[in-house]
């Protein structure tokens, strides 16, 4: 549970990094609480299986602001505490509330965490969850719930850092049988991207930068690869086993820093002209990049991809940092198109329509994405710390995805 005092850690060694030595405070620890029931008489209560760790569970547990102020991070007004962190989930249905429909006990299931007007008994429902946009809900705050935009940061909407947690039943999407616990569990990471890419797509035979190679820039990349063959992709990746899985998934690898030696890289890769300011990085002008996708989203990720972006190229943004200073003349110059890019909802893919997890599961059956070399590290519950550690040096773990494996 995050949120409670942990238990007293061991000084971290000197040569740790940052994220190592925030583990060893973080506010979270295992703790006893009853078994969760049905939130309402259309809830249903899971057996989790497999849970994976998010980047946003990551930088909460990690306390990771960069050393910044996010005291006035506006997302704090649409959550609650504590918490029981955890929405990527593939569970099995243990409990029916009596107005579940749809579901039957025993059924393997991946999560949509968002909690939104149907969870929350709102009927009608907002505009936005009319439109399938549930990341974009209007009332996180209302209804029968404490403010929680998705499972396990609503306090009674607990996640799947526990061997239970309750859910909706429109929140659950069946698992066909051919697919593993292991894959399916990518299934939110991977709908995170499809989101960002299909709502701001690639030109044909365009050229297009990713901006990290974690999960979100694993997948963008898979994506990008499997919808839009015709399209160059360039993946920034920092750890060696990241820029492997970019690279075998077909796509041209490069290091982040240094950050000038990336920008001369992209430029050359892409055929845009690199102008010199006083200072600082290079800006390519023509640039011939027509989208960035940063999944990212620090301040110096930013800069480069503003920096290497052709005039009115996108730069999508579905990664977030703590804001800070950077040098961005190139945006009104180039008149780039900022994009923000969150979460995932009901997506259309080559003319259909429908649930960006669906979406997911089709295509894995269908061969046309294989993401399953990302998953690199399980672990039981118990062993949460050392979950969160793999993470926090990924250089020397290797790691890409972790889980939570209940299975055992």
């Amino acid at each position: 549970m995050f949120g409670v005092q942990p238990e007293p850690q061991p000084e971290p060694p000197a040569e740790a990094n940052r994220l190592t030595r925030a583990l060893a405070e973080t506010p979270m620890a295992i703790t006893d609480v009853d078994d969760p029931r049905p939130l309402g008489p259309d809830w249903v209560v899971l057996d989790t299986r497999m849970t994976g760790i998010c980047g946003s569970d990551a930088k909460q547990v990690f306390m990771d602001t960069d050393g910044g102020d996010a005291s006035d991070n506006s997302m704090t007004a649409l959550i609650s505490f504590p918490q029981v962190l955890g929405h990527e989930v593939v569970g099995a249905v243990a409990e029916l509330g009596p107005a579940a429909r749809g579901l039957e006990i025993g059924q393997r299931v991946v999560l949509n965490p968002w909690l939104s007007c149907g969870p929350r008994g709102i009927d009608p429902p907002c505009p936005a969850c009319e439109a399938g946009d549930y990341n974009l809900c209007w009332h996180f705050t209302d209804g029968r719930l404490s403010p929680g935009i998705h499972t396990g940061n609503a306090k009674e909407a607990t996640g799947g850092f526990a061997p239970r947690l309750p859910a909706h039943d429109s929140m659950l999407v069946p698992v066909p049988d051919a697919i593993p616990d292991d894959v399916a569990v990518m299934a939110d990471p991977f709908s995170v991207s499809l989101h960002a890419v299909t709502r701001t797509p690639p030109p044909r035979g365009g050229r297009c930068v990713v901006y990290g190679a974690g999960a979100l820039g694993t997948t963008t990349t898979a994506i990008l690869r499997s919808l839009y063959p015709d399209v160059e992709v360039l993946t920034v990746a920092r750890w060696p086993a990241q820029a492997e899985l970019a690279a075998s998934l077909g796509a041209k690898v490069v290091a982040p820093e240094p950050r000038e030696e990336l920008v001369e890289e992209i430029a050359r890769w892409s055929g845009g002209v690199l102008r010199r300011a006083w200072a600082g990085l290079p800006m390519a002008h023509p640039g011939h990049v027509d989208v960035v996708y940063d999944t990212v989203g620090a301040p110096e990720t930013l800069e480069v991809g503003v920096r290497v972006l052709a005039a009115r190229g996108s730069l999508v943004q579905s990664g977030v940092c703590t804001p800070a200073r950077f040098e961005w003349t190139p945006i009104y110059f180039k008149e780039i198109r900022l994009v923000g890019s969150n979460a995932f909802g009901i997506e259309e893919v080559e003319g259909r329509r429908q649930h960006g997890i669906r979406h997911y599961l089709d295509l894995v059956a269908e061969g046309r994405v294989d993401i399953a070399p990302m998953l690199t590290h399980r672990f039981p519950l118990e062993r949460w710390r050392d979950a969160f550690s793999a993470l926090a040096d990924q250089g020397a773990s290797g790691a890409i995805k972790v889980a939570f494996d209940f299975r055992t």
